[in-house]
């Protein structure tokens, strides 16, 4: 049960901190660019209706649907669970993967058609948004644990290292 919580805790993390950062720069911006860094981080409203990177802007629907499919299939992982590492690596993924979906429900045009807000913009990269990150970061953290041999149910299948010295 320790590492439901870890997943709810990490997914919940990112949805709160990815839903008060839009309405914060949606409510409080209003189309203000803000520059930090130097200029190289700009903080600036935009709308995604695609995927990642603006990718297939007409398919909202599949995005919302996978989304709900990403979300049902962790929490069915979720009690096997016995690795805190890839409890946090899939809790991130559902927090990004319910933070969009979110938006795609609740903003214009209509219902699971809804545009994603993004305002992370390094100028050299596409603008995203917390959701984004968790998702990426979770994506890394689940590569990174998958080769290091290491199972969600805490089963670690990496060879040994031998001691030859």
């Amino acid at each position: 049960m320790r590492h439901i919580g870890v997943l709810i805790g990490a997914a919940a993390g990112v949805v709160v901190l990815d839903v008060l950062t839009k309405l914060w720069v949606v409510e409080r911006l209003r189309g203000d660019t803000l520059r930090l860094l130097g200029g190289a981080l700009l903080i600036r409203e935009s709308r995604n209706p695609g995927a990642a990177f603006g990718f297939a802007g007409g398919a909202t629907v599949l995005f919302s649907a996978v989304a709900v499919v990403v979300a049902v299939v962790i929490l069915r992982v979720a009690p096997r669970l016995r690795s805190r590492g890839w409890a946090v690596a899939l809790g991130l993924v559902l927090g990004g993967a319910v933070g969009n979906l979110i938006d795609r429900v609740l903003r214009d045009p209509s219902p699971l058609r809804g545009e994603v807000v993004d305002f992370l913009d390094f100028r050299v990269w596409p603008s995203f948004n917390v959701a984004d990150s968790g998702i990426v970061i979770g994506g890394a953290l689940a590569v990174l644990l998958s080769l290091r041999g290491i199972e969600p149910t805490g089963a670690n299948t990496a060879d040994p290292v031998s001691s030859d010295t």
